[in-house]
């Protein structure tokens, strides 16, 4: 496993998406399968293209900025912060499988809405 090729991959993957060209991300960086555990998204390669593809056409103007990304094994986690419309922002900690070729082979997700009023000061990233 290539640590560092798996973690560019990774942001390059999910940016490519989140950004309209989930078809692009699933040819360059999907294997032969992909496995799905977000229960709003549907299993497989076509699952994650129309979930993508409806984002894009329902929220054209949501950004994305990845914070952290660490990789161990076959392992992927992304640690984003997201802004939709309406300014509601948005953290989002994905887990990426990669398999012995280095393509995404299943994806994991939590994602918290980020509250107007925290116990800290601290950030949520």
């Amino acid at each position: 496993m290539d640590l560092e090729t798996n973690k560019k991959n990774a942001i390059a993957f999910y940016k490519m998406a989140y950004e309209g060209n989930p078809k692009l991300a699933v040819e360059k960086y999907v294997g032969g399968q992909y496995i799905q555990h977000n229960p709003d998204v549907e299993d497989g390669p076509e699952g994650f293209i129309n979930y993508f593809e409806r984002m894009q056409s329902e929220y054209p103007d949501k950004s994305i900025k990845f914070v952290r990304c660490i990789a161990e094994g076959d392992l992927v986690a992304l640690h984003t912060h997201q802004i939709w419309p309406g300014n509601e922002e948005y953290i989002t900690m994905d887990f990426l499988r990669f398999d012995d070729h280095g393509k995404i082979v299943e994806h994991w997700d939590a994602i918290q809405k980020i509250p107007e009023k925290a116990a800290h000061d601290n950030t949520m990233y």
